[in-house]
């Protein structure tokens, strides 16, 4: 039982740290589209 409380509590410290990473890669996409393309509301294809 403490195995299992303990792995728990290790996922339950890495979600942070993924969604941290997850939002920061995000933010990085947006920012380097709006450099690349700036001003695109619509994309012409």
């Amino acid at each position: 039982m403490a195995k299992q409380q303990n792995s728990f509590l290790s996922w339950l410290s890495l979600a942070p740290v993924l969604l941290f990473a997850w939002l920061s890669f995000t933010a990085v996409l947006v920012i380097a589209m709006n450099i690349i393309y700036p001003d695109a509301l619509a994309w012409p294809f």
